[in-house]
C-alpha cells in the first residue's frame, strides 16, 4: 500500500480488507464484520443503544486533528453516552462517509484511533460492523451498544431533593482548549494550521488532549449506577445546559456550589464535550470514588418548566450557554467553532 491509494483508486471492498484486521473485536461478538448484519450476545436481555456522528467543519478539522483522534474521538464520545446510562460498552457499528479522493491512509488512521479507544476506555467492546459511502462532507457516524448486566438503566428524570450532586472528570478543559485552538492555531486565512495546532498542543497538553482526545471516565459511569444513582447524563453539551435537563427531566432545582466547579467556574459551566458524568446520589450515599460533590437537588415550586432549573449559590442561574448545533453553526466549514459560547 501507498499513501497515494485513495478510496477511488481501491475501491470499497480492498478498502473494507485493510481495515477490518485493524478494528477491535467485543468480548459480545456471534458474527462480525462480513455479513449483512453482526450478531450480538445480549446477556441482561436487554441493551443500551446511542448514535452519534462527526462532522468534518461543525465537529472537528483535519488541520487540527488526525485521524487516530477523530477515531478515539468517534468512539469515545459514544461509549460515554452508553456509560452515562450505567451500562457496560459491548460493541459500535462504525458509518464513514468520504470524498472519493480520501487517502485511505486516513481511515486505516481513524480504524487504528477507534480500536486504541475501545482497549483504553472500555476493554472488550469492539466494532461489529458498519459501512462505507461517499460524500463532499468527512463524516463519521457511530452507533453503541451496552450491557446492563442485570440493573436499571440510570435515567436523567430519577434525581430527588435532598440528592447529593456530583460529576466525574473534568470541567471546562474541553471548552478551553477549544478556545485555544481558534485565538492561537489558525492561520492568517482563518484556517486551521497544522503546525501551529502541534505547538499548542505541547505547550497545552492537557486543554487540548480534553478537545481533540477526550478520556471519559467510562467505569465511572458504571460505578455510579452500582451505588444507586438516582440520575445521570454524559456532560457532552456543558454543565449548565445538561445540568437544566436533569432538573427539568427530574422536576427538580440543581443548586451548584461555585467554590466546588473549580478555577474557571464559568468555564466548568459553559464549556462543552467535557463528557465527564454529571449524577445525583442520594443523601446518605457513598459517591464512587471518581466522584466528587458540586451541589445538591432542591424541591422546586411547582414541576412546571418555569419553576425548575439550574440554581448557583442559592440563586437562579438564568445565563444561556452550551452547545445546540442549530444555534452554533453558522454555515461555513472553516469559521464555526463547534461551541458557539467558546468561539472568538
Amino acid at each position: 500500500m501507498t499513501t497515494a491509494d485513495t478510496l477511488t483508486t481501491l475501491g470499497e471492498r480492498e478498502t473494507l480488507r485493510r481495515i477490518f484486521p485493524r478494528l477491535p473485536r467485543s468480548r459480545h461478538e456471534l458474527l462480525g464484520p462480513g455479513d449483512d448484519a453482526a450478531v450480538l450476545a445480549a446477556p441482561d436481555g436487554r441493551y443500551v443503544v446511542t448514535t452519534d456522528m462527526m462532522i468534518h467543519g461543525p465537529d472537528f478539522r483535519w488541520g487540527w486533528s488526525s485521524p487516530n483522534d477523530i477515531g478515539w474521538k468517534a468512539a469515545a464520545t459514544n461509549l460515554s453516552d452508553v456509560a452515562a446510562m450505567g451500562a457496560r460498552p459491548t460493541a459500535l457499528l462504525v458509518a464513514i462517509a468520504a470524498p472519493p479522493d480520501t487517502p485511505v491512509v486516513r481511515l486505516l488512521g481513524i480504524a487504528d484511533g477507534l480500536r486504541q479507544s475501545c482497549e483504553v476506555l472500555a476493554p472488550g467492546c469492539g466494532v461489529a460492523g458498519g459501512d462505507l459511502s461517499v460524500s463532499a462532507t468527512f463524516t463519521v457516524a457511530v452507533t453503541a451498544f451496552g450491557d446492563l448486566e442485570g440493573r436499571q438503566p440510570v435515567l436523567r428524570s430519577g434525581a430527588r431533593p435532598g440528592d447529593i450532586v456530583a460529576v466525574a472528570g473534568p470541567l471546562g478543559d474541553a471548552g478551553r482548549g477549544l478556545r485555544l485552538l481558534f485565538e492561537r492555531a489558525l492561520d492568517q486565512a482563518g484556517r486551521p494550521d497544522t503546525a501551529l495546532a502541534a505547538a499548542l498542543r505541547a505547550e497545552h497538553t492537557g486543554l487540548i488532549e480534553a478537545q481533540l482526545r477526550p478520556s471519559p471516565p467510562i467505569a465511572a459511569g458504571i460505578a455510579a449506577a452500582i451505588a444507586g444513582a438516582s440520575a445521570m447524563l454524559d456532560i457532552s453539551d456543558g454543565l449548565a445546559l445538561d445540568a437544566r435537563r436533569v432538573a427539568e427531566a427530574s422536576g427538580v432545582i440543581i443548586d451548584f456550589d461555585t467554590v466546588a466547579l473549580g478555577e474557571f467556574p464559568e468555564a466548568a459551566l459553559a464549556g462543552g464535550e467535557d463528557h465527564g458524568f454529571l449524577a445525583c446520589f442520594a443523601p446518605d450515599a457513598r459517591l464512587p470514588t471518581a466522584f466528587r460533590p458540586i451541589g445538591r437537588v432542591r424541591a422546586a415550586p411547582s414541576a412546571s418548566r418555569s419553576e425548575t432549573g439550574l440554581w448557583l449559590d442559592g440563586q437562579r442561574y438564568d445565563t444561556e450557554s452550551g452547545w445546540d448545533p442549530y444555534r452554533g453553526w453558522d454555515g461555513t466549514s472553516d469559521a464555526s467553532a463547534h461551541h458557539s459560547v467558546v468561539s472568538p
